[in-house]
């Protein structure tokens, strides 16, 4: 008995060719949904643009000078700020305010979250007031807080910590909540202690909502200090805006919104960077 293919039984060369060519066509055409590697200094790039528009619109004579002096304008009287040394206090002083407002307010925010995730007595008293005080604006309150606190150091810190605390909470208690069950019948299981659940599961489970509400925290520690600086102080980059306002100064209350918008980038880009050193063991579509 012959072991050889006939003719008719072995494959021709076409037949052994289209699996092959159909395999390179699917290589050829699939194409990829994910958003790609992340772009260097992307988080720049936006900013820079928007710098690039606002400088050629100035010099090709676009943007009205008494309206929006150009970029070039605004960088000189940033350089007799610092010169004069007023750019440096004032922002001294409004980056102590912006710091104690946010320690407060996180350490509230995350304090609040965790009793409110941790136990339904604790969420029946906690969750309500604080969706209250989420549909209130933090600014809203400032006449109040100021009967209560008077006009000085104390409401301004109050104001900014009220603004931070409610994003921490709701992003926390959200990524708490949504913690998989089967962790903590584990964690029943290998009778884990209750300061030992909540440190080897509930942290490292709710840390992702943490970190995005840390970024909406921060952005609301700066909006809030813009308002209150500008309220009875005596100094602070928002007073010295206000006071620029009243001269008609327009270079210089430019120069104070270019250093809030400059805090507000690198901040959230300093929680970003903390958030993606942290949280090495996910992969998403950012990554």
């Amino acid at each position: 008995m012959s072991t050889t293919l006939s003719d008719k039984q072995r494959p021709s060369v076409t037949q052994q060719a289209v699996p092959a060519a159909r395999r390179l066509s699917g290589r050829r055409t699939r194409r990829r949904l994910a958003p790609g590697r992340p772009v260097p200094y992307g988080w720049a790039i936006g900013s820079l643009l928007l710098l690039a528009v606002w400088a050629v619109g100035s010099a090709a004579g676009l943007i009205d000078a008494r309206s929006l002096p150009a970029p070039w304008t605004i960088a000189a009287a940033a350089g007799d700020l610092i010169e004069e040394g007023r750019l440096q206090s004032n922002l001294a002083t409004s980056a102590q305010r912006a710091l104690l407002g946010l320690v407060f307010g996180v350490a509230g925010g995350l304090l609040l979250a965790l009793v409110s995730g941790l136990s339904r007595i604790g969420e029946a008293v906690i969750d309500g007031p604080v969706q209250i005080k989420r549909a209130i604006p933090s600014l809203a309150l400032i006449p109040l807080l100021i009967l209560w606190f008077g006009i000085g150091e104390t409401m301004k810190v109050v104001t900014i910590a009220l603004g931070v605390f409610v994003p921490v909470y709701i992003h926390t208690h959200n990524g708490l909540r949504g913690i998989d069950n089967r962790y903590a019948e584990l964690a029943e299981t290998v009778r884990l202690s209750r300061l030992q659940f909540v440190r080897h599961v509930v942290l490292p489970g709710a840390l992702p909502g943490f970190l995005l509400g840390m970024r909406f925290a921060v952005t609301a520690a700066w909006l809030a200090l813009v308002v209150v600086e500008q309220v009875n102080a005596t100094s602070g980059i928002g007073y010295m805006m206000e006071l620029a306002r009243t001269y008609g100064q327009i270079d210089i209350i430019l120069v104070g919104l270019v250093v809030y918008g400059l805090l507000g980038l690198f901040s959230d880009a300093l929680v970003r960077l903390v958030e993606r050193r942290t949280l090495t063991w996910r992969r998403t579509l950012g990554d």
